[in-house]
């Protein structure tokens, strides 16, 4: 099943007011629950390896959601590489933030070099703040995602430029 096909699923549950629906076919099991305080949660039975190692740890103050700023986006007169960019993807469904607290600098900004294991971000799930590590290495060339915005599994999140 493909991620439009579970989209378009979950948005006919939504409508339908169901508060709970188990699919199950030959190829995959599906469990969709809605719970009133966040959004349905999708969970595959098939394994699927996430394009990022994530962390969790334990809960910490909910930080605060920042306006989205401008500043810090790649500079419009930066020449672009002809090397192929590298996507750093989200694992989950949850909330993009920047940085460890509202108060903290990012964990990267453009033009920063990330290394393997390096947290890039974190990524707010159902009250649990995961940090999110690079599994690849080379120079940050765009945030795809503004601070404190919601993510889907799979979505790009940086662009990242190989350094070799």
């Amino acid at each position: 099943m493909k991620a439009k096909e579970l989209r378009d699923l979950i948005d006919f549950i939504a409508q339908s007011g169901l508060a709970e629906v188990n699919i199950e076919t030959e190829e995959f099991k599906i469990s969709v629950k809605r719970y009133t305080e966040a959004p349905a949660v999708v969970q595959p039975s098939v394994p699927v390896p996430p394009p990022a190692v994530v962390h969790q740890q334990a809960p910490v103050a909910t930080p605060a959601v920042q306006q989205p700023q401008t500043g810090g986006q790649a500079p419009a007169a930066e020449p672009k590489s002809n090397k192929k960019l590298l996507e750093i993807k989200s694992p989950m469904i949850g909330t993009f933030y920047r940085a460890p607290n509202p108060d903290a600098e990012p964990f990267v900004k453009v033009g920063d070099v990330v290394k393997k294991g390096q947290v890039v971000c974190i990524i707010e799930a159902m009250k649990l703040f995961n940090e999110i590590e690079s599994e690849v290495e080379g120079r940050i060339v765009e945030v795809l995602v503004e601070n404190a915005t919601p993510v889907e599994y799979d979505q790009p999140l940086f662009l990242v430029e190989p350094l070799s």
